[in-house]
């Protein structure tokens, strides 16, 4: 079976889902099209999606064409769920990206072109809306060629445009770009500085070629709503995207790309399998091996619904039960290099949930744990002491969200105090802590040394040992380096840390004691209760003196506005802590590039209209962690037993101190 794992991408508002309603209805899976604005939509399942009239989950949806069996993922447009989009572009063979005809390329129309560059997935190109009124097809393809990627074929005109009428009009498509196509063959482009004709089929092929190796891009105009040009789509969908590989004898290999709760509570895992064939019953590792699962149901699309069969291989989705300790982004069987080196911009901004009248602590804790399954970088902070749980976020439609799941699901009432910005820390030289087990008010029975340095940008964590790992029992060891992993989200400051390397440089345990026909005395004896609790004192006052310097997420930024604008812009842009880049003019149009604290991206948004006559646009994106040099430096509330403080620490943790 031919089969084809295909992505629906656009800024919000392009039209994504309308396209997907009528691809559906073309090829006969649905009776009529779903209408966004009715809420009537065949992958916006979710209530709140069907209010705001956006997609916010990622949907799946089966139907042949053409002998091709098409899985169709419709994924959101809101760059507040970039995240979810990253998750399914790993799973796609191909994609369509949907640009207006009306607004144009917009912000997060270039950060997903970005992204489907990055990592080389071949895409069609839909310019949608030509119905609409202030339609436009040249001056769109311009702007795209020039923002997005000069390596565009048009396969065709639009007449019409801005009336019921507008239709598209086929060719000449390749023959028009022979230029974009030789770029990479070295026949056709002797041909094409000779004069030479080529033939129309092999014209064809090379594009068909280049398109799946990403290097060309297809391009169609039409509308979703009226139809036009969603044959032509059709056909080129089938032509020149490549069809779902892998191996079904091979070893098994798959990654996870969606997790949902099923009507009995139970956890549904969505899967591309890449390789081998999973079948029911079948007890596979996920996540990095450490776990294990007996699949009990599978379930795979076909034909416009999803149907229960007994396996499935390489090449599909499909919906798995039974993996009770699956989550997102976990890979089955084999690990893909592909998959372990995909890489989620971290959310920069972080919020309290206040609970509101009537609403149980636990019950929000729950709850807020369920939708972490669903997008775990929303990342659940619990403050015991304060009894508060703070979640991360993209941004602020993201809040939105979270607050309407929360009651729409779960029926809670929340409300949500200032949204924060998330900062880091990283160590500024070399530290070095050691406790010896029943010396100078140790009340473990352990001894744990540890050093931390500081390590290159973007490096993480690493644990190295400089003692013999035979010295002590191993589960000693997992249990520092554990432990140390756990400690270090919340540094000096209470930031995670990161870019740093710590060493074990000493250890040490009592061993098992036993008093005659009494068996194992736990009060003179090592357990892993005492190295857990010591690392922490430990490795907070290693940090200590090595010192520790806070970070700031920064965002880089791209400004488009008009000419005249600058002297404005660059004054505002200096007062909210921006790095200028480069400055260049192209007529009437200038585009100032730079860096931005995430803090102040927001506000540079709501001021961009006033300063540029409502004509500019900016675009923005997490790109590095800068220091902290403005104002004075940002302290998170600890949630954990506050190592910082030894007796207060100790007091919280240990049940040996007596006094």
């Amino acid at each position: 079976m031919h089969l084809l794992n295909l992505g629906i991408l656009a800024h919000v508002d392009a039209g994504k889902t309308s396209l997907t309603e009528r691809l559906l209805h073309t090829a006969g899976v649905t009776e009529e099209i779903g209408s966004v604005d009715a809420g009537t939509t065949r992958t916006d399942t979710l209530a709140l999606e069907r209010q705001r009239g956006i997609t916010i989950k990622s949907a799946v949806v089966s139907f042949p064409l053409d002998g091709v069996t098409v899985n169709l993922i419709d994924t959101p447009g809101h760059p507040d769920f970039i995240a979810e989009v990253e998750r399914v572009l790993g799973v796609l063979d191909g994609a369509v990206l949907v640009v207006s005809a009306v607004e144009g390329v917009q912000a997060q129309t270039r950060v997903l072109m970005r992204t489907l560059h990055r990592l080389r997935i071949p895409t069609l190109v839909f310019v949608n809306k030509i119905d609409r009124r202030g339609a436009r097809d040249e001056d769109v393809l311009r702007t795209m060629a020039r923002r997005l990627t000069p390596a565009l074929v048009p396969m065709g005109t639009a007449t019409g445009l801005g009336t019921r009428t507008a239709r598209f009009v086929p060719g000449p498509g390749p023959a028009a770009a022979l230029d974009v196509l030789a770029e990479h063959d070295d026949r056709l482009l002797a041909a094409y500085v000779e004069g030479a004709t080529v033939p129309p089929g092999r014209l064809r092929a090379a594009l068909a070629d280049r398109t799946r190796q990403a290097l060309a891009h297809p391009v169609y105009f039409g509308s979703a709503v009226t139809g036009a040009g969603v044959p032509e789509l059709v056909t080129g969908i089938r032509e020149f995207l490549p069809g779902a590989a892998g191996d079904p004898e091979g070893p098994l290999s798959g990654t996870v790309f969606k997790v949902e709760r099923g009507p009995a509570g139970e956890k549904v895992a969505y899967a591309r399998i890449f390789s081998g064939t999973l079948r029911t019953r079948d007890r596979i590792p996920f996540g990095e091996g450490t776990e294990d699962g007996k699949v009990t149901a599978i379930g795979v699309f076909e034909h416009g619904t999803e149907v229960r069969r007994d396996s499935v291989g390489a090449g599909r989705i499909a919906r798995l039960w039974g993996l009770g300790g699956i989550r997102i982004g976990d890979t089955l069987g084999a690990v893909r290099k592909a998959a372990s080196e995909r890489h989620f911009a971290p959310p920069t901004l972080e919020t309290v949930v206040v609970p509101g009248p009537g609403t149980d602590r636990r019950s929000l804790h729950l709850a807020l744990t369920r939708l972490a399954e669903q997008d775990p970088l929303i990342d659940v902070r619990h403050d015991e002491v304060r009894g508060e749980t703070s979640v991360s976020l993209y941004g602020e439609v993201q809040k939105e969200v979270v607050q309407a799941t929360l009651a729409d699901e779960f029926g809670l009432d929340v409300t949500f105090r200032e949204t924060t910005t998330i900062c880091v820390e990283r160590p500024v030289g070399t530290g070095a802590a050691v406790e010896f087990n029943k010396k100078d008010g140790n009340p473990f029975l352990a001894t744990v040394g540890l050093r931390v340095e500081a390590a290159p940008a973007g490096s993480g964590i690493g644990f190295r040992l400089e003692v013999e790992l035979g010295s002590m029992p191993y589960a000693f060891f997992k249990a520092v380096e554990d432990t140390v992993r756990e400690t270090l989200a919340q540094g000096l400051h209470g930031w995670q840390v990161t870019d740093c390397t710590v060493t074990m440089t000493h250890s040490g345990y009592s061993p098992r004691q036993s008093h005659a026909h009494q068996g194992f005395d736990k009060s003179m004896s090592s357990t892993g209760a005492d190295f857990r609790g010591l690392t922490p004192l430990v490795l907070i006052e290693a940090l200590r003196r090595a010192g520790s310097r806070v970070y700031e997420p920064m965002h880089r930024f791209r400004i488009e506005a008009p000419a005249d604008t600058p002297g404005a812009l660059l004054p505002v842009l200096a007062r909210l802590g921006a790095v200028p880049g480069t400055t260049t003019t192209r007529g009437a149009v200038c585009v100032l590039e730079g860096a931005v604290p995430a803090a102040r991206v927001h506000e540079l948004g709501q001021r961009l209209p006033g300063l540029t006559r409502g004509e500019g646009e900016l675009e923005s994106a997490f790109d590095h962690y800068a220091p902290v040099t403005r104002g004075t430096v940002p302290e998170r509330p600890r949630t954990d037993h506050n190592p910082l403080n030894r007796k207060e620490y100790l007091l919280n943790v240990t049940h040996r101190v007596s006094g």
